[in-house]
C-alpha cells in the first residue's frame, strides 16, 4: 500500500465515481444481462455484481469495527466470502439490482457518519492487512471502479479518473514487484497490471488482481 499518488479526499471520490459508473452500468440489465459473461474468465454479470454487494456489506462490518471498537471481521470465513457471490446466482434481476445499491448506499452513510477520531481507529482486511478506517475509501474505490469495467457493458479503464488509474498503477506495480512499466497509454498500463484485456503490444501476461 502506497499513499504516494493519492489522497484521503482522492479515495473518497473515486469511490463515488466508480460506484455510480457500476449502479449506473446494471440499472438497465434484465436477467438474460445479468446471466451473460463478465470479462472476467468464468465470471457472470451475476456473480460480479453479487460480489461487489458482498463487498460493501463486508466493508458495513469494517465501518462497524472502527465506529464502535468491537472486532467486526469482514467475513466470518473463507465460506462465507463464497456464500456471497453463491446468493447472487439466485436472485432475480431487481433482488440483486436492490442489494448492490442498499450495500452500496449503507456503505456510503456509514462512512459518513464516522467521527475524525473514528477514522484513525485500526481495523483489519480480509488479507490479515491492519489499516486505519481512512484505507476503506480506497478498498472500495479499487472494487467499484475495476468491476465497473469487468462488467463488460462498455465501461473501459479510460473511462476511470486519471488519478485512480495512477494510484492504482502504482499500487500493483509496488505488490508485484515491478520495476519497470511497458510504454504505452495509462488506461491500458493499468489495465496490464490488473490482468485485463488491454492493447499493448509485447506485455507479458499477468494474472487477475482483485
Amino acid at each position: 500500500m502506497t499513499d504516494r499518488t493519492r489522497t484521503f479526499a482522492d479515495a473518497c471520490e473515486w469511490a463515488r465515481t466508480g460506484t455510480k459508473l457500476l449502479l449506473d452500468a446494471v440499472a438497465g440489465l434484465d436477467m438474460a444481462g445479468f446471466s451473460a459473461p463478465s470479462v472476467l474468465p468464468g465470471w457472470t454479470r451475476k456473480q460480479l455484481v453479487a460480489h461487489v454487494a458482498a463487498n460493501a456489506d463486508a466493508l458495513c462490518n469494517l465501518v462497524h469495527w472502527a465506529a464502535t471498537g468491537e472486532r467486526t471481521p469482514m467475513y466470518a470465513s473463507p465460506q462465507d466470502r463464497a456464500a456471497g457471490i453463491a446468493k447472487g446466482s439466485t436472485l432475480p434481476a431487481e433482488e440483486l439490482r436492490s442489494w448492490v445499491t442498499a450495500s452500496a448506499r449503507a456503505f456510503g452513510d456509514g462512512l459518513n457518519r464516522l467521527t475524525h477520531r473514528q477514522w484513525q481507529h485500526e481495523v483489519v482486511t480480509a488479507q490479515g492487512r491492519t489499516v486505519p478506517a481512512t484505507e476503506l475509501p480506497w478498498m472500495r474505490a479499487r472494487e467499484v471502479c475495476v468491476h465497473a469495467v469487468d462488467l463488460g457493458t462498455g465501461i473501459t479503464f479510460a473511462d476511470l479518473p486519471s488519478g485512480f488509474l495512477t494510484a492504482l498503477a502504482d499500487e500493483i506495480s509496488t505488490r508485484r514487484g515491478l520495476t519497470e512499466l511497458p510504454d504505452g497509454p495509462l488506461p491500458e498500463v493499468a489495465a496490464w497490471l490488473a490482468g485485463r484485456p488491454h492493447s499493448l503490444a509485447d506485455a507479458p501476461e499477468l494474472g487477475p488482481w482483485l
